[in-house]
Protein backbone atom coordinates (compact mmCIF):
# COMPACT_ATOMS: atom_id res chain seq x y z
CA UNK A 1 0.00 0.00 0.00
CA UNK A 2 1.36 3.39 -1.00
CA UNK A 3 1.74 5.65 2.00
CA UNK A 4 1.02 9.36 1.76
CA UNK A 5 4.72 10.10 2.28
CA UNK A 6 5.62 7.85 -0.66
CA UNK A 7 3.21 9.70 -2.96
CA UNK A 8 4.50 13.10 -1.80
CA UNK A 9 8.07 11.89 -2.41
CA UNK A 10 7.13 10.83 -5.95
CA UNK A 11 5.85 14.30 -6.76
CA UNK A 12 8.77 16.02 -5.02
CA UNK A 13 11.15 13.98 -7.19
CA UNK A 14 9.40 14.54 -10.55
CA UNK A 15 11.94 17.08 -11.77
CA UNK A 16 14.92 14.84 -11.04
CA UNK A 17 13.13 11.81 -12.56
CA UNK A 18 12.81 13.79 -15.75
CA UNK A 19 16.57 13.95 -15.75
CA UNK A 20 16.83 17.68 -15.15
CA UNK A 21 17.21 17.99 -18.93
CA UNK A 22 14.86 20.81 -19.93
CA UNK A 23 15.08 19.78 -23.59
CA UNK A 24 12.96 16.74 -22.64
CA UNK A 25 10.06 18.99 -21.64
CA UNK A 26 10.52 21.75 -24.22
CA UNK A 27 7.26 22.66 -25.89
CA UNK A 28 5.00 20.65 -23.56
CA UNK A 29 3.83 23.61 -21.42
CA UNK A 30 0.96 21.99 -19.56
CA UNK A 31 -0.61 21.57 -16.15
CA UNK A 32 -1.54 18.00 -15.26
CA UNK A 33 -3.91 17.06 -12.46
CA UNK A 34 -3.52 13.78 -10.57
CA UNK A 35 -6.53 12.52 -8.59
CA UNK A 36 -5.34 9.56 -6.56
CA UNK A 37 -7.81 7.46 -4.57
CA UNK A 38 -7.37 5.32 -1.50
CA UNK A 39 -4.94 5.47 1.39
CA UNK A 40 -2.07 7.76 0.54
CA UNK A 41 -4.08 9.39 -2.22
CA UNK A 42 -5.17 12.95 -2.75
CA UNK A 43 -4.91 15.64 -5.36
CA UNK A 44 -1.56 16.65 -6.81
CA UNK A 45 -0.48 18.63 -9.84
CA UNK A 46 2.48 18.81 -12.16
CA UNK A 47 3.27 21.87 -14.27
CA UNK A 48 5.69 21.52 -17.14
CA UNK A 49 7.09 24.63 -18.81
CA UNK A 50 10.13 25.41 -20.94
CA UNK A 51 11.88 26.73 -17.83
CA UNK A 52 11.26 23.68 -15.63
CA UNK A 53 8.94 21.41 -13.74
CA UNK A 54 6.98 22.28 -10.60
CA UNK A 55 4.66 20.17 -8.47
CA UNK A 56 2.24 20.71 -5.64
CA UNK A 57 -0.75 19.43 -3.74
CA UNK A 58 -4.32 20.47 -4.49
CA UNK A 59 -5.88 21.32 -7.80
CA UNK A 60 -4.19 22.68 -10.89
CA UNK A 61 -5.61 25.70 -12.65
CA UNK A 62 -6.87 24.73 -16.13
CA UNK A 63 -5.20 21.30 -16.39
CA UNK A 64 -4.66 20.01 -19.92
CA UNK A 65 -4.99 16.45 -18.63
CA UNK A 66 -6.29 14.70 -15.52
CA UNK A 67 -5.04 11.26 -14.47
CA UNK A 68 -7.21 9.27 -12.08
CA UNK A 69 -5.90 6.14 -10.37
CA UNK A 70 -5.48 4.56 -6.98
CA UNK A 71 -2.41 5.74 -5.10
CA UNK A 72 -1.12 2.14 -5.19
CA UNK A 73 -1.48 1.82 -8.98
CA UNK A 74 0.14 5.23 -9.54
CA UNK A 75 3.08 4.27 -7.29
CA UNK A 76 3.38 0.99 -9.21
CA UNK A 77 3.57 2.83 -12.54
CA UNK A 78 6.28 5.12 -11.24
CA UNK A 79 8.23 2.19 -9.75
CA UNK A 80 7.96 0.27 -13.03
CA UNK A 81 5.99 -2.64 -11.57
CA UNK A 82 2.78 -1.69 -13.41
CA UNK A 83 2.82 -1.08 -17.15
CA UNK A 84 1.09 2.29 -17.80
CA UNK A 85 -0.45 1.21 -21.11
CA UNK A 86 -1.76 -2.02 -19.61
CA UNK A 87 -3.11 -0.09 -16.61
CA UNK A 88 -4.94 2.27 -18.98
CA UNK A 89 -6.36 -0.57 -21.09
CA UNK A 90 -7.66 -2.41 -18.01
CA UNK A 91 -9.18 0.72 -16.47
CA UNK A 92 -6.75 0.99 -13.55
CA UNK A 93 -5.93 4.50 -14.67
CA UNK A 94 -8.24 6.90 -16.44
CA UNK A 95 -7.16 9.87 -18.52
CA UNK A 96 -9.40 12.87 -19.09
CA UNK A 97 -8.34 15.54 -21.56
CA UNK A 98 -5.24 15.35 -23.75
CA UNK A 99 -4.41 11.63 -24.07
CA UNK A 100 -1.49 12.48 -26.36
CA UNK A 101 0.06 14.34 -23.45
CA UNK A 102 -0.24 11.18 -21.34
CA UNK A 103 1.78 9.28 -23.94
CA UNK A 104 4.52 11.93 -23.77
CA UNK A 105 4.43 12.13 -19.98
CA UNK A 106 4.92 8.51 -18.93
CA UNK A 107 8.39 8.01 -20.45
CA UNK A 108 9.51 11.31 -18.89
CA UNK A 109 8.32 10.37 -15.42
CA UNK A 110 9.68 6.84 -15.60
CA UNK A 111 12.86 7.93 -17.37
Amino acid sequence: MAAREQIVDIFNGMSSRMGGDLSKVAGINAAIQFDLAGDGGGQHWLKIADDGVTTGEGTAENPRMTLRASADDFAGMIAGTLNPMQAFMTGKIKIQGDTGLALKLMPLING
